[in-house]
């Protein structure tokens, strides 16, 4: 009982500071930018041929300069039609090529593989990261580039789900709410984390690190690669705005939901400790709640869950309001269940002795 107190205590204390950071948030400006370079958007693609089609539209309606665009898409041994439909798109769309990946190189997997051999290919000195389920908005190039510093190894904007399912918008919330989180930990000015569907990499700190094939394998590669890049002393940058905001499919069941939180839960002990922290701290809010709930009164209990839910419900508010969403306040009260019971299933899972599922292969 004693622990469930100091516990809710800390919980409770640290989450005040982290909603009045984040109401109180005045990101610096930033100058535009003074040219435009050649890039390089780098996409990984495994029988995506009802998702491809969508993110290569998106990238052709970049508000950037079609001339300085090299897209290139890596085909990861699809049975499906993902190859065809980019290369013709590629007739029409001469910014856009495809190569067919059917070797591994040593040292990587999967989607690793993928994007260290598509960086041999890459003529540019910044690497745009995407998937291709992930449809990127119109100003996502430029506004990543207008924060690469000097000494700017990652820039990292947010992604959310798209969906009118509860379910699909539960997942929405959830990712700009722990996106959300972590942005107010960035603005200090400390390095946290990054997303492999909506980064930029320098290749001078890409090449530092030796690439994919130069870092020890993850099948979060994307934090793995952020873990190594910072170790060189290069710095990085977190942007949460509507313009880097990008748009991902959404779990379409429970299962690939938990195999997905699973595989970002494996990734996350490559996390800052204080991120760890943080994210261990916020997940285990139940896991404590519930005996606390059992061994006090329950006018107490709910005293504390009702805090819990107005705290985070704000902080949810403000997420939404900073990409200019609007709020449904009736699923803010169904997120509070839905990370009720993601958080004590995902935690069964986690320890299950069976393989994650992951772009049809298995980890």
């Amino acid at each position: 009982m004693l622990f469930s107190v100091g516990f809710l205590a800390l919980y409770f204390g640290l989450f005040v500071v982290l909603l009045a950071l984040w109401w109180g948030r005045r990101p610096a400006p930033v100058p535009p930018l003074s040219n435009y370079p050649k890039v390089s958007i780098l996409i990984a693609a495994r029988n995506e041929e009802a998702n491809i089609l969508a993110c290569l539209e998106a990238l052709d309606r970049l508000d950037y300069p079609k001339d300085k665009l090299e897209v290139l898409v890596g085909d990861d041994r699809s049975t499906d039609d993902t190859y065809r439909l980019v290369i013709e798109y590629g007739k029409t769309h001469p910014f856009v090529s495809c190569y067919k990946i059917t070797q591994t190189l040593p040292g990587t997997k999967g989607k690793a593989n993928v994007l260290a051999q598509l960086a041999h290919h890459a003529t540019t000195n910044f690497f745009f990261i995407t998937d291709a389920d992930i449809q990127v908005p119109p100003h996502w190039v430029e506004t990543l580039l207008r924060q690469v510093q000097p000494q700017t190894g990652i820039v990292t904007g947010i992604t959310t789900t798209t969906g009118s399912r509860l379910f699909d918008r539960l997942q929405t919330l959830d990712w700009l709410y722990n996106l959300g989180l972590m942005q107010v930990v960035a603005d200090r000015g400390v390095p946290v984390s990054t997303m492999g569907n909506n980064m930029l990499v320098t290749r001078q700190a890409y090449e530092a690190v030796g690439g994919f094939e130069g870092i020890p394998f993850s099948i979060t590669e994307d934090v793995q690669l952020f873990r190594q890049v910072v170790a060189r002393g290069f710095t990085t940058a977190n942007v949460y705005q509507a313009e880097a905001m990008a748009l991902s499919a959404p779990a379409p069941d429970g299962l690939t939901f938990l195999h997905q939180r699973r595989r970002w839960m494996r990734g996350s002990v490559h996390l800052p400790w204080y991120m760890l922290l943080l994210f261990v701290l916020h997940s285990s809010y139940y896991p404590v709640w519930l005996p606390f709930f059992l061994h006090t009164s329950w006018g107490v209990a709910a005293a504390v869950f009702g805090a819990k839910l107005v705290l985070q419900s704000g902080f949810v508010h403000l997420c939404l309001r900073r990409v200019g969403q609007k709020t449904r306040w009736l699923d803010l009260l169904w997120l509070e269940l839905y990370l009720l019971v993601s958080s004590l299933v995902l935690i069964v899972f986690f320890f299950l002795p069976v393989k994650i599922r992951w772009k049809g292969r298995q980890y």
